[in-house]
């Protein structure tokens, strides 16, 4: 489940998922700092619409929590098995390739999913390890742009080198320094707990 994390300034105020952030900052006293709520696995800030009662604050909540934090605009449903989940959209191949794939047993669409999973599978670990790097410089670019090292410490993330990426935020606030750091991190939970 997506988890939130919201800042009054660059205070923490809560973490969880979307519901309980909502309705903790909706009953928080009335915070003197801006509150952004960032996105864990995004690092991308959320806009919430905290007026009326918990009922009205969490039936407006995106049903996809998830959307929240990456508004993209809605494709024109086209060809496909919607309601399995597949949805048609162009693939622009060589001549070689679609000959290719007209060989492979059960057709293209086949070959194509095959393909896509075993990239997937083999590609794991960096795809996870770019996701939370970009989630942590897109949430330290929300909160910490006018911090002291910002641009060194976004270097030393785009890196890889994530010692010099924490020693370089050791003068930043601690939950926004704590944070930044664990969310360059959580490539390495999913990878022990997946």
């Amino acid at each position: 489940m997506d988890t939130y994390t919201a800042f009054a300034g660059h205070t923490r105020i809560a973490t969880g998922p979307l519901p309980k952030v909502a309705l903790v900052l909706k009953h928080a006293a009335p915070a003197t700092e801006p509150v952004i709520i960032f996105s864990d696995r995004t690092g991308q800030p959320v806009d919430l619409d905290l007026r009326g009662s918990d009922r009205d604050i969490l039936a407006r909540l995106p049903a996809d929590a998830g959307a929240a934090a990456q508004q993209l605009p809605s494709e024109p449903r086209g060809r496909g098995r919607p309601k399995l989940g597949v949805v048609a959209r162009e693939v622009t191949l060589l001549p070689q390739h679609w000959e290719w794939l007209s060989t492979q047993p059960g057709g293209a669409s086949v070959a194509l999913r095959k393909l896509v999973h075993e990239a997937r599978r083999a590609s794991g670990d960096s795809d996870r390890a770019r996701e939370a790097r970009d989630a942590a410089y897109h949430f330290m670019s929300g909160i910490g742009s006018n911090l002291p090292q910002f641009e060194e410490a976004s270097r030393a993330l785009f890196a890889g080198d994530l010692g010099r990426f924490a020693r370089l935020l050791a003068e930043w606030p601690a939950d926004i320094r704590d944070h930044a750091i664990a969310m360059a991190h959580r490539h390495r939970a999913d990878t022990e707990i997946g």
